[in-house]
């Protein structure tokens, strides 16, 4: 026995030793991918040395006798930072993910291959100006100058992620950076879900009851949406099933993500003489971010602020001169067309002419351990044919047609980067005003501010309608008909424009920002209706404003749509009823209105108040309409402020919601309240516990920066994930957007995962922050370092002063050219 008790523990300490081993071989071969950055190496491309000095937060600051050198060492130091993301973020949009993931993304490479958006990039390249392509081409090189280096002196294939997905990484290319670009439309852009939706909540609903569920902001009136069934030619399902899940890997944002700010004082409401700029862009959250914070040292000047790797721009930043931010404009730059089919030929679709052939290729997407799939792309006047699965194009489309889709972003000769190149190279509101001119998609709310003024435009172009367009925009329309199609672009002049405004103040959050009637209205469907009602707030609380008041607002908890809603919905519920029994179920609706009605709408992470007031909500707005919508519910994920203050108003009799279809009595909107209130206590209860005192906000509205490829993978999750309590809510201006699906339906999946406040008084006292840390490498003590200052709402310094760069650094990557024969 003894025998072989110590065979068994030898052989246990064998495996433990292979175990460790092996774990301690994984590391080294994953740590090899890690840069040096206090290193030199000669390259080619570049026509003098480029210094690349990091800060104490491995903030890059690039210097360079050139423009095209400076790109050169920005490409450079984006590769060795985050070359997976950037690997990923071009196969994305090159429609080639199967080819890794197999099966899983079949649907997402399909997508992107009939958009043709890498397609597009390709052809776009000569229309930029000659600057704007020496820069991209530069960039190109220099992030193919790391890849070169990873392949020649054992990098670790460049990233850890590389080990497990072996393959080659093809050079970079001026296209690649162009699509990025249409890809991060892609993700901003909304409006053609918004139609289908609408179409499809106008099979099983009244008219008025669409337009309380995606009814337009308050404005001048707005025409009544037509019968969709009356427009099509052929009988539609009534009920279509739930959309599937979103994947991690996909492009394509959850309908109701949208969300940014951006706001900027002139020298009236300055408290130093000077002018003020605060931007947060809202995009998903990832590990790494998908932003990077550098400096480039142009021969224009300095510029700084938030990039995205891939592309060799400052999206959100400042010159010495002029600061710029970004908000989503929500502009209605896509429609969906109906195309008919010519029943004798298939090959064929109806024009307002007759009869035009499709225009058709084949594209063949390689799937991992699988057969090739082979697919026909069709295109028509309108637009590519999207196939029936994808958007629940399905539900909307009659039998014997298609669906296409007109957007801008599918413009030829998209001059977009060349707008942006343009602006980083401004210096004044004038000359950010036109660079503005030449951007196309996605359409964005550009926020400037130089020394003297400041001012708000729109930028991206605006689609030209008929006015006599069937439905505005808001609903699909047959193809055919001359009226529902494009007529070219509206003039950039007609873009909304706000410059020196008179109370010193513009800004915006995804808000509607202009009252005009169609077709100039630019949207029927904005992001915003209750964030900017706080920012209005904030902004006239006081005269005068520092950065640090900037900064209080930006990180602002404070939910509007709290302190209007629970007045109205607990009208009759507050301090009503006789003192319930310990333990009872009334007990516990005494405590939980108690201490809502002792709240002051603060969504802050150590409150019980908005985890009680999120689950209320979230039930009440399901109780209202799931059995009206039946599996159209489940679009619906996250509270609609606006509906639920229509129903419990009874504007225009809203509150028939309240009654529930099939039931025998009439039920009050105070009952629903009461019965929702009731649900979500138990839930609460199943989840938290009991105690309702002793809830924590921020253990349901963590922050989820997952890696989008490791993250669900065991183990490893662990190592990659980045997980935070976190304050706000969806409607707070520091804004984290619950997933409002699966078992925590209140997770942080959406924020500003970039934060900038500039001020030009002391241009150098600016300060910015990103949401993890820059480097995409697990191992790097840069891959969540940034996290916890920008949980806590702190930021760190955003200088241009090349000695503050020296004088913090944490290496200085020197690149030299190679010389000739070397």
């Amino acid at each position: 026995m003894a025998f072989v008790f110590r065979w068994l523990l030898r052989l246990a300490i064998a495996l433990i030793l292979l175990l460790l081993a092996g774990l301690m071989l994984a590391y080294w071969f994953a740590a090899r991918s890690l840069p040096d950055y206090d290193a030199t190496a000669r390259v080619d491309g570049i026509a003098a040395p480029v210094e690349i000095v990091r800060d104490h937060a491995d903030v890059p600051h690039i210097f360079g006798e050139s423009d095209a050198d400076v790109f050169f060492g920005l490409g450079y130091a984006h590769a060795q930072d985050r070359l997976w993301q950037m690997t990923m973020l071009r196969r994305t949009v090159q429609g080639r993910l199967s080819e890794l993931f197999g099966a899983r993304t079949l649907q997402t490479d399909m997508l992107l291959r009939r958009l043709d958006l890498y397609g597009l990039a390709v052809r776009a390249v000569p229309a930029q100006d000659a600057r704007t392509r020496t820069a991209l081409e530069a960039y190109s090189r220099g992030v193919n100058a790391w890849i070169g280096e990873v392949n020649a002196g054992a990098r670790g294939r460049g990233a850890p992620e590389m080990w497990i997905f072996n393959q080659s990484i093809a050079p970079w290319q001026p296209a690649d950076s162009l699509a990025i670009l249409k890809l991060m439309a892609l993700q901003l852009s909304s409006q053609m879900r918004s139609e289908v939706l609408r179409a499809r909540l106008s099979l099983v609903l009244e008219p008025d009851q669409v337009s309380d569920l995606m009814g337009a902001e308050a404005g001048p009136g707005t025409a009544a949406l037509p019968d969709y069934a009356a427009l099509m030619p052929e009988a539609l399902p009534r009920y279509a099933a739930a959309s599937p899940q979103d994947d991690p890997l996909s492009p394509v944002a959850p309908l109701e993500l949208g969300g940014s700010n951006g706001w900027a004082a002139g020298i009236s409401r300055s408290a130093t003489g000077a002018t003020l700029l605060a931007s947060d862009p809202h995009l998903a959250l990832s590990a790494p971010s998908i932003w990077y914070l550098a400096r480039v040292e142009m021969t224009s000047g300095g510029v700084i602020g938030g990039t995205i790797p891939g592309m060799p721009l400052i999206l959100s930043g400042r010159s010495a001169d002029l600061g710029w931010g970004i908000t989503s404009a929500y502009l209605d730059d896509q429609d969906v067309h109906v195309e008919e089919v010519n029943p004798q030929d298939a090959r064929q679709y109806r024009t307002p002419e007759g009869w035009a052939p499709f225009e058709t290729r084949d594209s063949i997407i390689g799937v991992k351990d699988a057969t090739p799939v082979t697919i026909s792309l069709q295109w028509t006047d309108n637009g590519p044919v999207l196939p029936p699965e994808q958007f629940d194009l399905g539900t909307i489309r009659p039998p014997g047609h298609v669906t296409t889709l007109s957007w801008t972003a599918l413009e030829e000769g998209d001059t977009s980067m060349t707008a942006a190149m343009r602006l980083m190279r401004a210096h004044s509101i004038e000359q950010g005003l036109e660079a503005g001119e030449l951007f196309v998609a996605p359409a964005q709310n550009l926020v400037l501010a130089d020394r003297t003024q400041i001012a708000m435009k729109m930028i991206g172009r605006m689609p030209a309608r008929d006015p006599a367009h069937q439905t505005q925009g808001r609903m699909p329309t047959l193809g055919y008909l001359p009226q529902n199609r494009w007529q070219g672009t509206l003039p950039y002049e007609d873009n909304p424009e706000f410059v020196a405004p008179e109370g010193g103040i513009v800004g915006n959050t995804n808000n509607k920002t202009v009252d005009r009637p169609f077709p100039e209205h630019v949207s029927y469907d904005w992001g915003d209706s209750q964030r900017v009602r706080r920012w209005t707030a904030l902004m006239q609380s006081r005269d005068v404003h520092t950065r640090d008041s900037f900064v209080e607002a930006q990180l602002d908890t404070v939910s509007p749509t709290a302190r209007t809603l629970l007045p109205m919905i607990g009208a009759e519920l507050w301090y009503t009823g006789e003192p319930a029994e310990a333990g009872t179920p009334e007990r516990r609706r005494q405590e939980a209105l108690d201490l809502l009605a002792a709240w002051n709408g603060e969504m802050n992470e150590h409150l019980p108040e908005p985890l009680i007031y999120a689950a209320w909500m979230r039930s009440l707005q399901d109780r209202l309409i799931r059995d009206k919508l039946g599996p159209l519910t489940e679009e619906f994920h996250r509270l609609q402020p606006l509906f639920i203050e229509r129903v419990f108003t009874d504007a225009a009799g809203a509150a028939s919601w309240c009654d529930i279809t099939g039931s025998s009595r009439v039920e009050s909107c105070s009952d629903i309240a009461r019965l929702a209130l009731d649900d979500a206590l138990i839930w609460i209860a199943e989840r938290y516990g009991e105690d309702l005192e002793g809830l924590r906000w921020g253990d349901a509205h963590q922050a989820l920066q997952d890696h989008p490829v490791l993250g669900e993978t065991p183990v490893l999750g662990w190592f990659v994930n980045i997980r935070q309590s976190t304050s706000g809510g969806d409607n707070t201006l520091m804004r984290g957007a619950t997933s409002g699906t699966g078992p925590d339906p209140f997770s942080n999946v959406h924020a500003a995962g970039y934060r900038g406040v500039y001020d030009f008084a002391d241009p150098d006292s600016s300060v910015f922050i990103i949401s993890t840390g820059q480097s995409g490498h697990p191992l790097s003590r840069h891959y969540d370092d940034l996290g916890e200052l920008w949980r806590r709402g702190e930021y760190i310094p955003m200088s241009l002063d090349p000695g503050l760069a020296y004088a913090a650094s944490v290496g200085v990557t020197h690149l030299e050219p190679r010389a000739v024969g070397e």
